[in-house]
């Protein structure tokens, strides 16, 4: 088995290059980083802007952009206007440290070492290269926090366009699994994928929203996996102590 890993986000996907075929250099590289915040001149919070401030200006080393995914506000990449880095950190910790990392990130390694292709690339000309047999993951930005426009994002991606590159899927007998919007609490985000594209929708339970208990309040949310019919009536039966997921295996 093969697998191949595509986002439009360079940087991100020269992390993930890095944590499968050189695991152990990347968790010494941000071992050095992430030390380096304890004795800054200025603090650690001051240490973060530094790093920061090197990746935007292009030292982008996986180790950086490891760091400043585990220092910043919920590990979430976010963009201004002008193309930078500008998610601020965490204040109340001082990210993953170096030994916890990598108890994620050997595993993976040895899982996909030696079965990976990397590539960012536009998600349609990346969706050229499936062939039938192929099974294709796909979890674009999500309509209820992105559009076109939004620059917390490299990209956004337009809905309609997604639809189409979907539409061409199925046209080629390609199977494909879709993380796409959901919902919290009484609300739900962004509508639904066209009803003449051939797949299921899903709710998969995601627990609790921590935004809403923040709030004071409670709140379930909810993730739509869309799934082609196709790759639905070739699953497995089941059984009680299997997820969906697994049973799709």
């Amino acid at each position: 088995m093969h697998y191949l890993l595509n986002d439009l986000n360079t940087p991100v996907m020269r992390l993930l290059e890095e944590a499968i075929t050189q695991p152990r250099r990347l968790i010494r590289e941000y071992e050095k980083v992430w030390k380096g915040q304890f004795d800054y001149p200025g603090g650690h919070l001051e240490h973060y802007y530094a790093i920061r401030e090197l990746f935007n200006a292009g030292e982008t080393m996986p180790a950086h952009m490891l760091y400043l995914l585990a220092r910043c506000v919920k590990g979430s990449v976010r963009y201004g206007r002008d193309g930078n880095f500008n998610q601020s950190p965490d204040k109340r910790r001082h990210g993953t440290s170096p030994q916890t990392l990598a108890l994620s990130v050997l595993p993976l390694s040895s899982l996909l070492t030696g079965k990976t292709t990397f590539s960012a690339l536009d998600y349609r000309e990346f969706l050229k290269q499936a062939q039938p047999g192929d099974v294709v993951y796909m979890d674009p930005p999500y309509q209820g926090v992105s559009s076109v426009r939004d620059t917390r994002y490299i990209s956004g991606v337009s809905y309609e366009a997604f639809a189409e590159a979907v539409e061409d899927l199925e046209s080629r007998n390609i199977d494909y699994l879709i993380s796409y919007d959901g919902s919290c609490g009484e609300k739900a985000y962004g509508k639904d994928l066209p009803t003449s594209l051939r797949c299921t929708k899903v709710m998969l339970k995601a627990g609790l929203s921590s935004q809403a208990t923040l709030l004071g309040r409670k709140a379930v949310t909810y993730e739509a996996l869309y799934v082609s019919n196709r790759l639905l009536a070739n699953a497995r039966p089941l059984p009680q102590q299997e997820t969906f997921l697994e049973a799709l295996a």
